[in-house]
């Protein structure tokens, strides 16, 4: 904590405000486009801290889309994610500092990738199995699972979207969690920083309550991944030199 301005805890608020208000109104967005924002103001935020927040954002999308729930498909998809969680959990337990920022801006740009390829997958169980395990490994290491989950969903309707995605991303934030514990990444300076940014998140689920059916998120996506790629370019660079 003491590594951390108040300008850093501030913006920091921010960007997990904007994330929590996008959650909310499509189903993910807070790993997508906070994640690689954060690691920017500060690399402590990621990843334990920023997989609390998801645990907390998704439990209340969960209770507030509760009767859109269809967990039928969810369960495929979580069997992927265990898979792909302690695939993840073995990788951080051998990355060094350096290596961690590679593998972070690696899987960053592999999530833009993946959202701006044009692929519509069909929601079957093969798809949620493997598309599970994706989001598993990468919102482990990165905190950004959201993607590959996204393009399954991407013609579904947006009250089982938010619904199936919440209870998906509950699960796999705590399945992340469990794994991380044994690794260093998640102690009491993980658990402060979460006290210190939980109030922007709390500020976007409630704003997000109002914009759900006005935000034309079709229309920022651009801008979300653009956002990404830079910081996950910006991390393949620090890790370089």
């Amino acid at each position: 904590m003491s590594d951390l301005s108040l300008l850093q805890i501030l913006l920091a608020n921010f960007v997990l405000l904007v994330g929590a208000c996008l959650q909310g109104v499509i189903g993910y967005g807070i790993g997508t486009f906070s994640a690689p924002l954060i690691f920017l103001i500060s690399p402590l935020f990621l990843p334990g801290p920023m997989i609390i927040n998801a645990v907390l954002i998704n439990l209340l999308m969960l209770v507030r889309n509760r009767a859109s729930l269809s967990f039928r498909p969810v369960r495929y998809a979580i069997g992927g994610n265990v898979v792909g969680t302690v695939l993840a959990g073995l990788t951080l337990l051998v990355l060094s500092a350096r290596g961690f920022d590679l593998a972070f801006g690696g899987l960053i740009l592999l999530a833009v990738g993946l959202s701006v390829v044009g692929i519509k997958p069909a929601l079957n169980a093969r798809n949620s199995f493997i598309a599970g395990g994706a989001s598993g490994y990468m919102g482990t290491i990165t905190a950004v699972g959201g993607p590959p989950m996204g393009l399954i969903y991407q013609q579904e309707s947006g009250p089982r979207v938010r619904a199936n995605l919440a209870a998906f991303f509950l699960f796999a934030s705590l399945a992340s969690i469990l794994v991380l514990l044994p690794t260093g990444f998640l102690g009491k300076q993980e658990l402060k920083l979460v006290a210190v940014s939980f109030p922007g998140v709390l500020v976007g689920f409630w704003l997000s309550g109002f914009l759900v059916k006005r935000l034309p998120f079709t229309a920022m996506r651009p801008l979300i991944l653009t956002i990404a790629a830079l910081a996950g370019g910006a991390a393949i660079i620090r890790g370089i030199f």
